[in-house]
Order: C-alpha cells, then structure tokens, then sequence
C-alpha cells in the first residue's frame, strides 16, 4: 500500500524481493533486499558516509546497529570482529528477516537480529554505530536514543550519521543536554551534506 513506510512493523506491500550486489568490509556480497524497506537498491548515501567514516569497532564484546534494517550495517561490524556479539535491532519485521538471511549470507554467524524488546535488558554495548529512522518524528526517534545511547560501556563510542538538511546539527545539540554529564557528543565529519556524530561514555 501506498502509505507503507519503511518503519512500519508490517508493511503490507507486495514483498518483491531482489538480489543486489554490495562490498562491506572490503569483501563483495550478494544479498536480499525487498519492498518496503529502507534503500532497497543498495547502500544508501548517509550508510556509505557512515561506514566510510567510522574506525573499526570493537574487536569483542556486543555491538549493537539501531535500525538495522536489511542488515548492511550490523553485517559489516561482524566482519570487521568476528569474535564480538553483534546485535541490530528494528520494529519492521520484514527487513528482520532479510536482514537474518544476509548475515546468514555473508558468513556471520556472530549477528543476532532482532526487535528491541528481544534484547537482554542488561546487555551493554562497547560500540553503537547507526544510520537512525529520521523520518520517524522527532519524540520518536529522541526516544529510540534515550533507549540505546545509555546502554553504552564506559569509553564505548556510538557514530550516529544524519543528513544535515534532516536535522544534523540540531539532533547534535539536542544530544548533549538530553545525555548530559558522563558523555561526550561531538561532530566527527561532514561529507556529501551528512554530519557523522560520535557519543563517547565517558563515565
């Protein structure tokens, strides 16, 4: 239907799955996207500013992708550090499944993709990096956030990218006095009208 949206929990649109060729992690895939998820053609910009952007992950421990959706950026931590647990998570249950089979498909068998009521609630993160649902709304992805920036280790980073005509600079702003103390939020880079936004734990 015409009013399905990428971050609908069941987009009720004609699956119309498709095979597309990528490179994560240096290494080049054949993976699944469909309709009605987000960049269903390939990597969209702000990902590829992301990924360009961010120094590996941590080699172990549990990373997280908030809103993962068919899985490239949660895929490419687990190839970068096949000894940590990776986690992506998002409330559209179609990209869950696309998302499954390509970690499936690229031989990562360190990824676990699921709704963010299915993560353990005292798991914390070493490294966050995510191309955020914007169009959301404001309240809702400020909430989205609130929920995961927290569950950072102590000196674990998060590298969020925004475009800047979506509210770059403002949702920058805005991270700093809704984290507070014990973080520190920064402007990393700004490439192709996208800023890449590193949030430290500091303690």
């Amino acid at each position: 239907m015409a009013n399905d949206h990428y971050f609908s929990a069941n987009p009720s649109s004609d699956t119309r799955e498709r095979q597309i060729d990528v490179t994560l992690a240096g290494r080049p895939l054949t993976l699944t996207t469909a309709a009605g998820v987000f960049s269903p053609d390939g990597l969209d910009r702000g990902t590829r500013v992301l990924l360009g952007a961010v120094p590996p992950p941590a080699h172990d421990g549990a990373l997280l992708d908030i809103g993962c959706g068919w899985g490239p950026i949660a895929i490419t931590m687990a190839l970068h550090s096949p000894d940590a647990q990776v986690w992506g998570v998002d409330v559209n249950e179609r990209v869950l499944g696309l998302a499954r089979a390509n970690a499936e498909a690229a031989g990562t068998a360190n990824v676990t993709i699921a709704l963010p009521d299915d993560v353990p609630a005292d798991l914390r993160f070493r490294t966050i990096w995510s191309n955020p649902p914007i169009r959301v709304g404001k309240d809702e992805l400020h909430e989205i956030l609130l929920t995961w920036l927290p569950r950072l280790e102590v000196e674990g980073d998060a590298w969020l990218v925004v475009s800047k005509d979506l509210g770059g600079d403002s949702l920058q702003k805005w991270l700093v006095g809704a984290l507070g103390t014990g973080f520190h939020v920064a402007r990393a880079s700004t490439d192709k009208g996208f800023r890449v936004i590193r949030v430290r734990r500091t303690a």
